[in-house]
């Protein structure tokens, strides 16, 4: 395969990147080349190359004059050369791109061999290639790194009719792509989902790598650079770095520092705001944050605490974070919003622990490694006590210096490459095609299909092989979450995706995308009134789930049966019209009136002319019962829940195999796996 990155912005070179030495020259270079370094690796990879601007500025290095520049042996950086010889922003790219799309439009027709993929990144790259590659019918895929609609709410004046020809823009890339990979689950199912393009099954959440090093020698270059600020600088060191613009929140963090009652007095501040001086690009904002960022460091009350180095070498960048872990520091990402928090990586690979934005990706990625604390980014109070308390509580601090080295593994460019290459390979894979299927299989996925890694496989084989049988998954989770639970138990793609406990039914269209289906999403709208359910639910003393899991047909919270039956019954006093579905012992579900995986899964056998009577359904909770009960054969899993004990009604076939084997032992009930010795049944009808 030959794949073909491009990104238009910044200054992107091999190998020593000058970060921070324009705006644009930030971490989604360091994410291009972490992937193209990995993805060259692969023995299923011909090729990869990077697209990027040419343009000749002496202060900024003469490599981006050079139009072809070598990587590595199968990776090199391919520049499009415009009359426009001049470094440019991002933001006044956009009157070069006529120039951009036809020297891009002219590198492909010299191409002896066409990519088979272009992975654009930022929405002007997709905007740039779009019209060559449907030409070459080249597949899109597109990583957008950071997306206008949350910027709109950091940002004031002027700077707004520019953002919001952007989001503009952004929406028209997503709807270009035929895939979207992001790295947090708040960019897939908050961010995206904001733009209304329907796209959410075109999304892929699959985390980055890291790409310094796990032990750069030595820490002389880090003193070098901050001590001789710091009266005193073998005191902890609270460490950040990030560009010096609003949503960063930079300002902020240095507040949280000044005013935190002993915090001054127990640590030094040190902040990797980019570089400045001359040479160096700035635009108004980043210029409006360094200067306010110097004045509140020139406090009488703060000197020889804080550092805020004008310029630094690319090596000295790791030897900071491995700094401020000797120091017994912390680092800080204190961002508005963060759409992922590549830094929070770097810090956790020197075994530093973070106090983090709760605003975005960092929750995914404290989730899976566990080395600090989320923080509200508007509480400078908060932002204090959390670094203070990491900082005094040597206990605390080792747990999360621990975590950090002992879970970093999950990150890893290998690992994205491996499946990013899956996402390309779907669209060269041909479709299963169906001419007049007898049957539907609809299966939960988690503690149904998971489980049992064997039997995993092993199901898995069963779909293969049996493909006049259309195959859909019916989960709690996102589309996005199922795809990543599929890819982690190798199981296969469905035909068919029954998301939200039900009330998302996304179906394959000609164009080879999966699409929200809208003939079931305008029966979902009919007697849903979700603004009147929400104020019930937050009128109630109900603990809600986090704000990504309530959806546009579904609310969710926490609570047992007995909770889930007292809410059912204040939402009849409301006259509220509502499903409620409880499970697992402590999650509860408000579903549309109309919702729920029966009705999803009737929706999708009506597709290849299929009944509810004609369908087989398999699953283990109280959110599969509905389905299970009104399929023509449920099959209950032997390790479902407890609350699936008193399941009643329908054909129902109760395995005595759990997990996968169990779907298998019910398929060999009906003659649908011929290996699969039939067992005894427990008692078919229940």
């Amino acid at each position: 395969m030959y794949i073909l990155h491009i990104a238009l912005g910044g200054c992107l070179t091999f190998p020593a990147v000058r970060y921070g030495v324009t705006e644009d020259t930030g971490g989604h270079i360091a994410y291009i080349l972490g992937a193209v370094t990995a993805q060259a690796k692969r023995t299923d990879v011909d090729r990869v190359d990077i697209v990027t601007r040419a343009f000749d500025d002496p202060d900024l290095g003469s490599d981006h004059m050079h139009l072809v520049q070598t990587i590595g042996p199968k990776s090199r950086i391919l520049r499009l050369a415009t009359g426009d010889r001049r470094y440019l922003a991002k933001e006044a790219l956009a009157a070069e791109r006529p120039a951009l799309e036809r020297a891009f439009a002219d590198l492909i027709g010299r191409m002896g061999r066409k990519p088979d993929v272009i992975h654009a990144h930022f929405s002007d790259a997709v905007m740039t290639v779009r019209g060559t590659a449907a030409r070459h019918d080249i597949p899109v895929v597109y990583t957008p790194h950071s997306l206008g609609i949350d910027k709109q709410a950091c940002l004031k004046g002027p700077g707004c009719a520019v953002l919001a020809r952007r989001i503009d823009e952004e929406r028209e890339a997503l709807a270009t792509a035929r895939a979207i990979v992001v790295s947090s689950r708040d960019e897939a199912e908050r961010q995206v989902e904001a733009y209304d393009a329907d796209v959410a099954a075109a999304v892929h959440r699959v985390a980055p790598g890291v790409n310094l090093p796990a032990a750069p020698s030595g820490t002389v270059a880090a003193s070098a650079l901050v001590d001789p600020y710091l009266t005193d600088p073998e005191r902890p060191m609270i460490l950040a770095v990030a560009r010096p613009v609003i949503r960063k929140n930079l300002l902020g963090l240095m507040r949280a520092y000044a005013d935190h009652p002993t915090l001054r007095d127990r640590a030094n501040l040190v902040i990797l705001a980019g570089q400045r001086g001359g040479g160096i690009v700035q635009n108004e904002e980043s210029r409006r944050v360094t200067d306010a960022l110097l004045r509140e460091a020139a406090r009488p009350d703060l000197a020889g605490r804080v550092a805020l180095p004008p310029r630094h070498a690319p090596k000295a960048v790791p030897q900071l974070y491995r700094l401020a872990a000797a120091r017994g520091g912390v680092f800080v990402n204190p961002a508005l919003h963060e759409p992922f928090g590549l830094t929070l990586l770097e810090a956790a690979r020197f075994g530093l622990p973070v106090v983090a934005t709760r605003e975005g990706g960092p929750a995914d990625i404290l989730e899976t490694i566990g080395h600090g604390t989320l923080v509200d980014p508007t509480d400078a109070s908060a932002i204090g006590a959390a670094i203070d308390a990491l900082i005094t509580d040597r206990t605390e601090w080792q747990r999360a210096a621990s975590a950090a080295r002992r879970n970093m593994q999950a990150f890893d460019w290998n690992r994205w490459a491996d499946r990013v290459q899956r996402v390309y390979s779907e669209f060269h894979r041909p479709r299963r095609s169906f001419a007049r299927p007898r049957h539907l299989l609809a299966s939960d996925i988690d503690g149904t299909l998971t489980g049992s890694a064997a039997s995993a496989r092993r199901f898995g084989s069963w779909v293969a092989k049996n493909r006049h049988i259309p195959f859909a998954v019916a989960t709690g989770r996102s589309i996005v979450e199922a795809r990543n639970v599929l890819h982690a138990w190798s199981l296969p793609e469905p035909d068919i995706f029954i998301t939200a406990v039900g009330t998302e039914l996304h179906v394959r269209e000609a164009d080879g995308r999966f699409h929200l289906c809208h003939d079931y999403a305008s029966r979902l709208h009919e007697d849903w009134d979700r603004d009147a359910a929400w104020r019930v639910l937050t009128s109630s003393s109900l603990e809600l789930q986090p704000n990504i899991e309530q959806r546009r047909w579904k609310l969710a919270c926490y609570g047992s049966q007995r909770e889930a039956e007292l809410l059912r019954e204040r939402y009849r006093r409301s006259g509220v019209a509502v499903r409620i579905v409880a499970s697992h012992g402590n999650l509860i579900d408000i579903l549309a009136p109309n919702g729920g995986k029966a009705a999803a899964v009737a929706a999708a056998a009506r597709r290849f002319g299929l009944n509810l009577a004609d369908c087989i359904t398999a699953g283990d909770s109280g959110n599969d019962s509905d389905m299970l009960v009104a399929s023509g054969l449920g099959i209950l899993v032997a390790n479902a829940r407890p609350e699936m004990a008193t399941l009643h009604g329908g054909r129902i076939y109760r395995a005595e195999a759990p997990h996968a084997a169990g779907i298998l032992e019910g398929l060999a009930h009906l003659g649908l796996v011929r290996e699969e010795p039939k067992r005894r049944s427990q008692g078919v009808f229940a």
